[in-house]
Formats: C-alpha cells, structure tokens, sequence
C-alpha cells in the first residue's frame, strides 16, 4: 500500500522514506515491444541468442524501458490523496547502475526529497527513487522523479 498524504502534509514529510512497490519481471515481450517503439532494436536487447553470448549473458532492459517501469510502480509508492491531477515534471540524476536482464525483478523504493509548494495550491514534488534489483546489492537504477500535483 502506498505511503498516502495530502498535498498540505507533503511538506512535513520531507525527507521520509516512503512504501515499497511489488516486484516486477522485465518480460522479452515488454522489451521488444519498447525496441519496436523506440527504434532501438540493439541486439543485446532483443537477439536471445546474441545476447545470451555477449557481456551480460542474456538479453538486457534498455535504460529508458527501465524508467518507464519506474513510473508504472510509482503509484505504488506515493498517492496524493487530494490531487486532482499528477504530471509527470521531468526526471533528474538518472543512472541506470546494473543491466536487467530479461527475467530479473525490479521493485521501487523512494524518499520524498523535497517539496516546492505553489501559490495555487499546487506542489511540485521530487522523489529520490531506486529501483533494487532482485538479488543484487546494486540498484538497476536511481532517478530523482519530479511530479506536479495539483489540488481538487
């Protein structure tokens, strides 16, 4: 469940650590249909058996797929219980640290960094996110995620 907070409480909770989504797999299908949408049909992405010779054994997520996971999970992480609306702001630091293999987990993790409140009620709000790579001590990726929410 979802750390829940109003956009008044967002404030006071600066520098919390917020939930934990679920885990996912990173599917072949997700990561060729991303390379068809994309363009990028690199062969350590889409090729099995390529890959499966080349420097990470398998297959691997691209780095903006893995961003993309990042904000289908983060609604499992944070919910601004009075917004009308969320817009994605822009994205920050990103680093993709560890390849995903196809059929590695991701799960997201999140600190709510900081929070710049608007006159109209609005706030923008950044998320120090990371996306833990099942079995691993190195994350697959970590973001600063900037959303602007805005009151009903």
């Amino acid at each position: 469940m979802p750390t829940r907070l109003t956009i008044a409480e967002l404030s006071e909770h600066t520098g919390d650590r917020l939930d934990t989504s679920e885990w996912v797999t990173i599917r072949l299908d997700d990561v060729v249909k991303f390379a068809t949408a994309t363009g990028d049909r690199q062969w350590i992405h889409v090729d099995s058996e390529r890959a499966a010779a080349g420097p990470f054994g398998a297959p691997i997520a691209h780095g903006y797929l893995l961003l993309t996971v990042i904000a289908k999970l983060f609604p499992q992480v944070l919910d601004v219980t009075d917004r009308s609306m969320s817009v994605n702001y822009g994205t920050d630091r990103v680093r993709f640290v560890s390849p995903v293999r196809v059929g590695s987990s991701v799960r997201l993790t999140g600190t709510l960094a900081a929070v710049d409140n608007r006159p109209d009620g609005s706030a923008l709000i950044h998320v120090a996110t990371t996306l833990e790579l099942q079995g691993s001590d190195e994350p697959a990726a970590v973001a600063e995620i900037l959303f602007m929410v805005r009151p009903r």
